[in-house]
C-alpha cells in the first residue's frame, strides 16, 4: 500500500517486541446536513498509463462525481507518484511533499490540491487544466494513486514540509457529457482513491558477479556474491515480492558453515537468495555473503551465481545473469563432518550475516528489496515461495530485538527478521 487514505494519516508507533502499529485518525468526520442529507465522492475509472518514454510529460484523467444527496462546499484532490515519476510545476492551489520509504513501501512524492468552491449532487467534475506529471529517466514500473475527498487530508508525519505551487490556480469544471459514477460502497463516503499502474518504455539490467576462492582441506573461507541492479530504471514489484531471486550453487567438496539471512536452501549445496525491499533501486544490489569449510579438495570444483526467480522483460542483457563460483583447493581427503565431493551445507546455516538492504523509510520492516544496509543475526530456515518471508537460511530465526515481526503464510507461521534499510532516497 502506497499510502494511506485521506482523512486517516496513521501516526505509526512501535509496540513491543514484534514492532506492533498503533494507527491513529486524523481526519475530521464528514459534515452531514440537518435533513441528514451528505455529500459523497467517487473517482471515475482512470486507466492503466502505458508506454510513457523517460523524460517525456503525460497527463492522467481525473474526474469524480459528487454520489451524495447534498452538495461539498470544499473537495481536495491529491496525486501520489512512486520514486520514477515527479510533479511538473503545480498551480498555487496545490501542496506538494516528499515521503521517504518506510513500512516497506517505496518512496513517493504528494501533491494535495484543494477546490474551494461548491460541488452539486449527482455532477461530473474535473480539474479544468489536468495535472501533468514526468517520467524520470529511472521510471518503469510506477504506481500513481489518486484520491479524492471533502475533508482535508492529514499530513504524513514522515514527509517533508509542504511547498505550495507557484502556476496559476486551478479550478474544477462541471463535466455536462460525463456518465455519473456509480456510488461507492458507502463505508467511506467522503473520500474515494484510485491505485494507476504507470509503465514506462525504458531496461533495468540486472547482473550478478561471481568469486574465486582458494584455501586447503580443512580451511573456512568467506564466499561473497553480488547482485546489482545497473539501471537506467529502478524496479518495483508488487508489495512482498522480491525484486529478483539469487540462485547459489556452492563448489563441489565445500559445506555451508554460515549462510545468509536473506537465503534458504533449496537443495544439497544449493541456496536461493532473495532481496531486502520489494524493489531495487538503480545502482544498487545485494551481496550475499557464506562461510565455506573446504572438506575435500575437487580438481576444477565450480559453483555458480545465477539470476532467478520473476520474470525480467526489462532486463535485454543476458550475458552477466551467471557467473562462476571456483576453488582452488589444496591437500587431499575429507575432513570430519565434511559431505565429500557434492558441495554440501553441513546441516544449514547456523548464523547469518544480513543483507545489504539501504532505506531512508524510517520503517520497522525495511528489508524486502532495495540493496544496502548491513545487519546481522542468526537465520532460519523457511519454505520455497515467491514472496520475502522465504528469505531465511539454516535452522534457527531468532528475535533481534524490536526489528522482529511475525507472518502466518497460509496455516504455517513464519517468524521473519526484516532487516531495514537506512539510506534510501
Amino acid at each position: 500500500m502506497l499510502l494511506s487514505s485521506p482523512g486517516l494519516r496513521p501516526l505509526r508507533q512501535t509496540a513491543g517486541a514484534l514492532g506492533a502499529v498503533a494507527l491513529i485518525a486524523l481526519g475530521a468526520v464528514p459534515a452531514v446536513a440537518d435533513d441528514g442529507s451528505s455529500a459523497a465522492v467517487t473517482l471515475g475509472e482512470i486507466a492503466p498509463i502505458d508506454g510513457v518514454k523517460p523524460g517525456s510529460t503525460f497527463e492522467p484523467s481525473v474526474a469524480f462525481t459528487n454520489t451524495g444527496t447534498a452538495a461539498a462546499d470544499k473537495v481536495w484532490l491529491s496525486y501520489t507518484v512512486t520514486r520514477g515519476l515527479s510533479h511538473t510545476e503545480l498551480p498555487s492551489n496545490c501542496l506538494r511533499y516528499e515521503i521517504p520509504s518506510y513500512d516497506e513501501a517505496p518512496s513517493k512524492s504528494e501533491a494535495v490540491c484543494e477546490f474551494d468552491q461548491t460541488v452539486k449532487p449527482g455532477a461530473v467534475y474535473a480539474p479544468e487544466k489536468a495535472l501533468t506529471l514526468k517520467a524520470l529517466d529511472r521510471a518503469l514500473y510506477d504506481r500513481l494513486r489518486v484520491v479524492v475527498g471533502t475533508t482535508e487530508p492529514g499530513l504524513d508525519e514522515n514527509a517533508s514540509e509542504p511547498v505550495r505551487g507557484t502556476g496559476p490556480a486551478v479550478k474544477l469544471a462541471e463535466q455536462p457529457d460525463a456518465t455519473p459514477a456509480a456510488p461507492g460502497d458507502g463505508s467511506h463516503p467522503d473520500w474515494d482513491d484510485a491505485d494507476v499502474k504507470v509503465t514506462a518504455d525504458n531496461t533495468a539490467d540486472f547482473k550478478v558477479a561471481g568469486a574465486q576462492l582458494k584455501g586447503a582441506v580443512g580451511d573456512t573461507v568467506d564466499l561473497s556474491v553480488k547482485f546489482t541492479n545497473a539501471g537506467p530504471a529502478w524496479v518495483l514489484r508488487d508489495s512482498g515480492v522480491s525484486a529478483t531471486k539469487v540462485r547459489i550453487k556452492m563448489p563441489a567438496g565445500t559445506t555451508v558453515t554460515r549462510g545468509h539471512g536473506f537465503c534458504q536452501k533449496v537443495a544439497t549445496g544449493t541456496y536461493e537468495c532473495g532481496t531486502s525491499e520489494s524493489w531495487e533501486n538503480e545502482g544498487e544490489g545485494e551481496t550475499y555473503t557464506f562461510k565455506l569449510k573446504i572438506a575435500k579438495a575437487v580438481p576444477g570444483a565450480k559453483g555458480s551465481v545465477t539470476l532467478a526467480g520473476e520474470s525480467r522483460p526489462f532486463d535485454r542483457n543476458k550475458a552477466d545473469d551467471t557467473a562462476d563460483i571456483t576453488l582452488a583447493a589444496s591437500g587431499s581427503g575429507g575432513t570430519t563432518g565434511g559431505t565429500g565431493s557434492t558441495g554440501g551445507d553441513g546441516g544449514g546455516s547456523t548464523t547469518s550475516t544480513g543483507g545489504t538492504g539501504t532505506s531512508t523509510q524510517g520503517s520497522t520492516g525495511g528489508s524486502t528489496s532495495t540493496g544496502g544496509g548491513s545487519a546481522t543475526g542468526t537465520s532460519g530456515s523457511t519454505t520455497v515461495d515467491g514472496n520475502l518471508a522465504s528469505t531465511g537460511s539454516g535452522a534457527t530465526l531468532p528475535i533481534a530485538g524490536a526489528a522482529a515481526a511475525a507472518v502466518v503464510v497460509g496455516t504455517g507461521a513464519i517468524l521473519v527478521v526484516r532487516r531495514r534499510r537506512t539510506d534510501r532516497p
